[in-house]
C-alpha cells in the first residue's frame, strides 16, 4: 500500500471540487482507509480531497518561473530558425513581402492574443464561486484583496494553451501527418481544460452521535420500553410517575388479527403512495452530484384513507377497536419495525460506498443499524424511507386521535365529544394536514438529506409518532378534563402563534434552498458561504437560528394544555420535544459549522440565540 505523501499541518495547494482552480489549504488529517486528505481552505471550509488533487506550493513556483523565462516570442523565433513549418522542401525564400505579411500577422496575433488573456483572467477572477460575489446583492462592502492565488494559478495553466493555438493557427501545415498531429493536440489541450467534476467519496463516519456504540445499544431497548411503559400509564387511574403500572402478561401484548390489521393499513398506504397522482419533484443533490425523484402524493393519499375511513364508518365498523387494542397495535408496530430495520441492514451491506449514510458508515454494526447505514434505500422506484416519514406513521396518528374521540364518546355517553379532545384533535389535525400538503419541503430535513434510514427512524416513523404523538387524546380518554372557553381560547391564540412562526419560518427556508434569486426573496439578507450557499440573517431566521424549533414547541405545549394541569403525563410530549429539538440543534450547530466554516461563526455573531429569543 503506498503512503501518504503530505503530512499534518503542510500547506499545500488543493483543487476546489468540480473545478480547475487550487487555492492555498492546510493538511488536516489523512484517512488510511479511503486514502482522502481532510484539508481546510482559508475561510474555515473543510474537505477531503484524493491525493491526485493536491500539489505542493513549489510545483506552483516552478511552473511559474519556466512560463516566465522563456517568452512566446523567443519560443516562436527560435523554433523559425531550426526548421520554418511554411517552408518548401527546395529551400526556395520567400519573397519580401510575403515576409512583411507574416510578420504583420504574427505581430497581429500576439496583439490579440495578449488582449484576450487579461479579459479571459477578468471574466474568471469575476464569476468565480468566491464570497464577494454575493456580498454585492447584500450591500456588503467587497473584498479589496488582489492577489487572487485561482487568476495566478488560471493564468499559469491558460497560458501554454494560448501560446499552442498561436503557433498552430500562425502557420499553414500543408502535410496531412501535421495536420492530424494539429488535431491530436488540441483535443489533448480541450481534454485537459475540460476538468471533469470530482465525486466525493463518503468516508467513514468518525464521530459517533447518541453517546455511540453503548449509547445506541442502550436506545434500542429504551425507546420500546418508553412507549409501552407511556401506554400502561395511561391505563392507570392514578397516572403519577410514582404509581408504576403493573406489567401484563405477555400472551396479551400479541394478537395475529391485530398484526393483520397493522400490515394492511401499511400495505394500503403504499399503494396510495404508488398512485400515478401528483407532481414529481427532485431532491437536493446527493454527494455524486445525483439527484432522486420523489412523488409528491401524500395529501391525496390522506383524502384517500379520510375516504376510506368514512366508508368503515358509514358501515358501523367501531373504530374504538383501536382504543381496546392500543397496546398490541403498539406491540405489532415495534415487531414490524424491527423486521424492517434488519431488512434495512443486510441490504445495506451490498450498496454501493457512494449510496451510504454519512453518520451511519462507521463499521460497527449497532452504531450502523441504528443511525441507518443506507442513505435512500429503494425497491425500484419506491423510496422506503420517504414513505415511511409521512404516511403509515403520520396519517395513522390522525386516525388514532379520531379513534380516542370515538372512545371517549362511548365510554362515556357522550353525544358530542368534549371540549378539551376537540381541541387536541384539531390542533393535531392541522399539524398533519399542513406536513402533508407542504410534503416538498421534508425533502430538505437532515432525516432526508443526511441520516441513513435504520432503527432510529424506522421505530420513529411507525411507533414514536403514532402512538406517543397521539398520548394527549389516549390519555382524555380515561381521565375526561372539563375547560372554560376563555381557556379554550387562550390555547387556541398559543396554537396560532406558534403554527405562524413554524409555517413561515420554514416557508422562507425552503423557498431560499430552492431558488435564491426567485424575486420574492430580493429582501431577504444573507451571508454567503464557501459552499456556494447563502445562511439568512433576516426575517425568522435572523431572529433566532432555529425559529421553526420554536414554533414547533410554542405547539407543543398548546397540545398538552386541553389535559389541565392533574398530571405530568400529558406534558411528556412537550418535555421530550423540548429535549429532542435542543438536540437536534446540537447536532444542526456541529454539522454547520463543518460545512460552512468562517461563515457559520459569522452567523452565530449575527444571530446568537439559538431556539429561545433572549433564553438560549
Amino acid at each position: 500500500m503506498p503512503g501518504r505523501k503530505f503530512a499534518d499541518g503542510e500547506v499545500v495547494m488543493g483543487r476546489w471540487p468540480g473545478s480547475v482552480l487550487y487555492y492555498e489549504v492546510q493538511v488536516t488529517s489523512y484517512d488510511d482507509v479511503a486514502h482522502l486528505y481532510t484539508v481546510k481552505y482559508k475561510d474555515g471550509t473543510e474537505l477531503a480531497l484524493k491525493e491526485s488533487d493536491i500539489r505542493s506550493q513549489s510545483a506552483f513556483k516552478h511552473r511559474k518561473s519556466q512560463s516566465s523565462s522563456s517568452s512566446p516570442s523567443r519560443r516562436s523565433s527560435s523554433r523559425s530558425r531550426s526548421r520554418s513549418p511554411g517552408r518548401t522542401g527546395r529551400g526556395r525564400r520567400r519573397s519580401a513581402s510575403q515576409s512583411r505579411e507574416h510578420k504583420d500577422d504574427k505581430k497581429k496575433t500576439i496583439q490579440e492574443t495578449s488582449l484576450a488573456l487579461p479579459v479571459l483572467l477578468l471574466l474568471v477572477c469575476w464569476f468565480k464561486p468566491s464570497e464577494n460575489n454575493t456580498k454585492r446583492y447584500n450591500g456588503e462592502p467587497e473584498s479589496t484583496e488582489k492577489n487572487d492565488t485561482s487568476c495566478i494559478i488560471l493564468e499559469q495553466k491558460l497560458k501554454p494553451d494560448l501560446e499552442i493555438k498561436r503557433v498552430l493557427e500562425q502557420y499553414s501545415l500543408r502535410s496531412r501527418k501535421d495536420d492530424k498531429k494539429k488535431e491530436e493536440i488540441y483535443s489533448e489541450k480541450k481534454t485537459f481544460v475540460a476538468v471533469k467534476p470530482i465525486e466525493k467519496v463518503p468516508t467513514k463516519t468518525k464521530e459517533l452521535e447518541f453517546g455511540g456504540r453503548i449509547g445506541t445499544f442502550m436506545l434500542i431497548f429504551l425507546l420500546p420500553a418508553t412507549v409501552f411503559y407511556l401506554l400502561l400509564m395511561c391505563k392507570q387511574d392514578d397516572p403519577s410517575l410514582l404509581n408504576f403500572p403493573p406489567l401484563p402478561a405477555l400472551e396479551s401484548l400479541w394478537e395475529g388479527r391485530v398484526f393483520g390489521v397493522f400490515l394492511l393499513w401499511f400495505f394500503l398506504q403504499a399503494v396510495f403512495y404508488l398512485l400515478p397522482i401528483g407532481k414529481v419533484v427532485e431532491g437536493l443533490p446527493l454527494s455524486n452530484g445525483r439527484k432522486l425523484q420523489y412523488r409528491i402524493n401524500g395529501f391525496y393519499a390522506f383524502l384517500l384513507t379520510a375516504a376510506a375511513i368514512g366508508v368503515l364508518l358509514y358501515f358501523q365498523f367501531e373504530l374504538h377497536y383501536l382504543y381496546d387494542h392500543f397496546m398490541q397495535f403498539a406491540v405489532s408496530a415495534a415487531a414490524f419495525s424491527l423486521a424492517l430495520s434488519i431488512y434495512l441492514y443486510v441490504r445495506s451491506l451490498k450498496a454501493p460506498e457512494e449510496e451510504l449514510a454519512p453518520g451511519g458508515n462507521s463499521g460497527y454494526f449497532i452504531y450502523d443499524f441504528f443511525t441507518g447505514h443506507e442513505l435512500n434505500p429503494r425497491i425500484g422506484s419506491f423510496d422506503l424511507k420517504y414513505f415511511c416519514e409521512l404516511r403509515p406513521g403520520l396519517i395513522g396518528w390522525v386516525v388514532i386521535n379520531l379513534a380516542m374521540l370515538l372512545a371517549e364518546m362511548k365510554i362515556h355517553n357522550l353525544s358530542v365529544p368534549s371540549l378539551s379532545m376537540i381541541l387536541v384533535n384539531s390542533f393535531q389535525l392541522l399539524y398533519v394536514v399542513d406536513a402533508l400538503w407542504n410534503e416538498e419541503a421534508i425533502l430538505t430535513t437532515m432525516d432526508i438529506t443526511h441520516d441513513g434510514f435504520g432503527f432510529m427512524l424506522a421505530f420513529g416513523d411507525l411507533v414514536w409518532v403514532p402512538f406517543v404523538y397521539s398520548l394527549q387524546a389516549f390519555y382524555l380518554v380515561g381521565h375526561p378534563i372539563t375547560i372554560t372557553w376563555p381557556f379554550a381560547a387562550a390555547i387556541t391564540a398559543l396554537n396560532c402563534i406558534g403554527y405562524y412562526i413554524f409555517r413561515s419560518a420554514n416557508s422562507q427556508k425552503n423557498n431560499f434552498r430552492r431558488n435564491p434569486a426567485d424575486p420574492k426573496l430580493a429582501n431577504l439578507k444573507f451571508i454567503p458561504t464557501a459552499t456556494g450557499k447563502g445562511l439568512l440573517v433576516t426575517g425568522w431566521w435572523g431572529f433566532v437560528r432555529h425559529p421553526n424549533y420554536l414554533g414547533d414547541i410554542i405547539m407543543a405545549l398548546a397540545w398538552s394544555l386541553p389535559c389541565g394541569f392533574n398530571h405530568i403525563l400529558p406534558y411528556f410530549y412537550v418535555i421530550y420535544f423540548i429535549c429532542l429539538l435542543v438536540h437536534r440543534e446540537a447536532r444542526d450547530e456541529h454539522h454547520c459549522k463543518q460545512k460552512y466554516g468562517l461563515a457559520w461563526e459569522r452567523y452565530c455573531q449575527r444571530v446568537p440565540y439559538r431556539i429561545f429569543p433572549y433564553i438560549y
